[in-house]
């Protein structure tokens, strides 16, 4: 897959020597706390999700950079021939403000323009309010709550998930 580029930020493929690095984002507590897995990951369990992902043709990984440097991680994952995509994602802990905002953007731009999604969808457990306020700055519309679907080890936490259509992306930039 092609790196795509929006403004000087750019989405480049997932690459083997990418792996410390990205494990070290993803166990990172700020991270980990609203990740589903809230284990630490170990490197031959962040080896066999990435020998898996990157032999499903319908999973795509991405680092988001910019011109100094990594702004986070992205996935995308076709759930259905029409075609729809779950995405996943998270910037670099200690990230600048606006880094979410860059990355969500390069994303989506090249969920719509490369991957040819109709729509991309996306969930964040209810008490993640920094996601729920991401995603609708990024247009993404509520539509639906999956209630206590999420168990963190002591309580059930509600899920939300979001939608954007390709034609409400293109009204939006």
């Amino acid at each position: 897959m092609e790196a795509t580029e929006v403004q000087n930020d750019r989405l480049r493929p997932v690459h083997q020597d990418d792996l410390a690095r990205l494990l070290e984002w993803r166990n990172h507590p700020s991270i980990r706390r609203y990740m589903y897995s809230r284990d630490e990951i170990t490197p031959e369990q962040h080896q066999e999700w990435f020998e898996q992902s990157e032999n499903h043709p319908d999973k795509h990984l991405f680092i988001v950079e910019s011109d100094s440097g990594p702004l986070g991680f992205v996935q995308f994952t076709m759930i259905r021939a029409e075609p729809v995509f779950d995405w996943g994602f998270y910037v670099i802990p200690g990230s600048p403000a606006g880094s979410g905002r860059r990355l969500g953007s390069a994303a989506l731009h090249h969920a719509f323009s490369k991957l040819g999604a109709h729509k991309v969808c996306g969930q964040a457990i209810s008490d993640n309010s920094a996601s729920l306020r991401f995603h609708e700055a990024m247009g993404f519309e509520r539509e639906g709550r999956l209630r206590e679907q999420y168990f963190d080890g002591s309580r059930y936490h509600d899920v939300v998930c979001f939608g954007l259509l390709k034609s409400e992306w293109a009204t939006s930039q």
